[in-house]
C-alpha cells in the first residue's frame, strides 16, 4: 500500500464513514455528492460532456465505435451521470471509446424496480441510436454495479449479450446476507453497515421485503445464460467483498480482483491514489479486449 492510500484511510475512517453514518435525508446527500464531485474530480484535457435527455455522454478523442454503458453508484438514493463523468472520461481517454452514463430514477420517490426498468430503456435507447451489443460494455460501481449485473443477466437471458461487464465493488446482495458485512464492519473505509438495512428499506419502498431478493435488485440470485467476460474489483477490507466474491457461482469465468485495505469504489479516487491508476488501467485493458477489432493496450 502506498502512503497516499494510508492517509486516504485516515481520511475516510475518520471524517468519510461518520459522515455517511448520521441520518440525512436523500435530497441532502445527493447535493453534497454533487458539490463534493465538483470540488474533487477533475476531467482530463478535451473531454467533451454532451448532456441528452435521460443522461450524459462523455468522450475524450474517440477512436473507436465501442460505447462503455455506465450506471453510476449511490445505493440507488443518490448520485447522478455528472458525480461519475471524470471516472468515464479516465476510461475512454484509454480505452478510446465514448461513454454513455443514464439518468435512472432513485428512491425513495422512485423505489424498486424504477432503476432496473430505466437500465433496460438505456440499452434499448442505444441499440436504437445504431450501436450493435458487441460493441457495448457495461460498467457500474456500488449500487450502479449490481444494476450493470441485473442487466447482464437480462441481456443474458433475452439473447442480447453485450460485449463484456465491468463492475467496481459492485452491491449484489439486498438480503444482505454476506458474512464480510459482519467481519469487515469495522475495517471498511466508507459503508456504514449499521444502515444497509434502513437503506434498503428506502430502495424496497412498498414492496414485500422478500423483493430484496429479486433477480433485478439482487443479481447474485441471478442466471447468467452464455455471458460474455465479466471483470470485478473489489476490496478485501469492504463490507461488499462478499458480494463479489459469492458470484463466483454465477459466474464461474469471472474476473475478479481483490485489491488490499482500499476505500469502497477505490478508483473514482485516481486524482490521488496510485491504486486507483493501476486499477482503471486493468480495467481499460479488459474493455479493448472485450471490443471487436481491438487489442489491449
Amino acid at each position: 500500500m502506498t502512503w497516499q492510500a494510508d492517509l486516504m484511510r485516515l481520511t475516510m475512517l475518520r471524517i468519510v464513514r461518520p459522515a455517511i453514518g448520521r441520518a440525512n435525508p436523500p435530497t441532502r446527500l445527493r447535493q453534497r455528492m454533487l458539490r463534493i464531485a465538483r470540488w474533487a474530480f477533475r476531467q482530463p484535457p478535451l473531454t467533451l460532456n454532451l448532456p441528452v435527455s435521460g443522461g450524459l455522454w462523455v468522450s475524450n478523442r474517440p477512436r473507436n465505435d465501442g460505447v462503455l454503458l455506465y450506471f453510476h453508484g449511490g445505493a440507488y438514493l443518490m448520485g447522478a451521470p455528472e458525480t461519475h463523468a471524470a471516472l468515464l472520461a479516465e476510461l475512454a481517454v484509454r480505452t478510446g471509446a465514448r461513454a454513455f452514463l443514464p439518468r435512472y430514477r432513485l428512491a425513495p420517490e422512485h423505489p424498486f424496480p424504477a432503476a432496473f426498468d430505466d437500465a433496460v430503456a438505456a440499452w434499448e435507447r442505444l441499440r436504437a441510436l445504431g450501436h450493435p451489443a458487441d460493441q457495448i460494455v457495461l460498467g457500474g460501481d456500488s449500487a450502479g454495479g449490481g444494476l450493470a449485473l441485473a442487466l447482464l443477466s437480462h441481456l443474458c437471458v433475452t439473447g442480447q449479450r453485450p460485449a463484456g461487464a465491468f463492475l467496481l465493488s459492485p452491491w449484489t446482495d439486498l438480503t444482505l446476507s454476506g458474512a464480510s458485512l459482519v467481519t469487515n464492519a469495522r475495517r471498511e473505509q466508507m459503508l456504514p453497515a449499521h444502515r444497509m438495512t434502513e437503506i434498503r428499506a428506502l430502495i424496497l419502498g412498498a414492496a414485500r421485503p422478500n423483493d430484496a431478493g429479486d433477480p433485478r435488485l439482487s443479481p447474485l440470485h441471478a442466471a447468467f445464460p452464455d455471458a460474455p467476460p465479466v471483470l470485478i474489483h473489489v476490496a478485501e477490507s469492504e463490507i461488499l467483498r462478499d458480494d463479489s466474491l459469492r458470484l463466483r457461482h454465477r459466474l464461474p469465468d469471472a474476473i475478479i480482483r481483490i485489491a488490499g485495505d482500499l476505500p469502497h469504489v477505490w478508483p473514482v479516487l485516481h486524482q490521488y491514489l496510485p491504486e486507483a491508476r493501476v486499477t482503471l488501467d486493468q480495467t481499460a485493458a479488459f474493455i479493448t479486449a472485450c471490443l471487436p477489432g481491438e487489442t489491449p493496450n
